[in-house]
């Protein structure tokens, strides 16, 4: 009889064989994880976006926009406003043109990847991105009537009214970077729900 001290060939390829299977089977999940990761990170941007909007207007008592002819001002993808950089350069402070005692409402951090900005806001436009790659939306209640048009329009979207009763609505548009037609179905984060 002889003395075994290790693992043959084969056995050796049958264990890296089940760590490969395990780690395959793991990885999907890891992923969503990674998703919810970033989806409450989201909202909670969010939260702080509709946040810092009311605390200037609690200061200033208008809302950080200089449109005073449309129902509402949004600024990011889709407003009349393609940027938000410009508003987040007077919630920052870095600019005095509407917050002309310079107050800090908002201090997101630098993106690490300037050049393809994630979770932060961009140096060069000050835009503030979620955190898969795409500039918060943000509509402003321009006309004070404590109304804003609902950006999801569809009656079947699960997007609620059609006006909403807020005077600031922030959203991002999730992982596909695209408006989705139904908020609970696809992958947006909304401020309002």
């Amino acid at each position: 009889m002889t003395n075994r001290k290790g693992f043959t060939l084969i056995e050796l390829l049958v264990v890296i064989a089940i760590i490969v299977i395990l780690i395959g089977l793991l990885f999907p999940a890891f992923r969503g994880v990674q998703d919810q990761a970033k989806k409450t990170q989201a909202k909670n941007d969010l939260t702080q976006i509709v946040t810092a909007v009311d605390a200037f207007y609690t200061e200033y008592g208008r809302y950080p926009t200089t449109s005073n002819t449309d129902t509402s001002a949004t600024y990011g993808p889709g407003g009349s406003d393609t940027e938000n950089g410009d508003l987040f350069k007077e919630l920052r402070g870095t600019s005095n043109t509407l917050n002309t005692r310079q107050i800090v409402f908002t201090s997101p951090p630098d993106a690490k990847d300037q050049t393809n900005p994630r979770s932060g806001t961009k140096t060069t436009t000050s835009g503030y991105y979620d955190p898969w790659g795409s500039e918060y939306a943000i509509a402003l209640d321009a006309d004070y009537d404590n109304q804003i048009a609902n950006p999801y329009t569809s009656t079947s979207a699960n997007a609620g009214p059609t006006t909403l009763r807020f005077g600031v609505i922030a959203w991002s548009l999730g992982k596909d970077q695209k408006q989705d037609a139904d908020i609970k179905a696809g992958d947006d984060v909304v401020s309002w729900q």
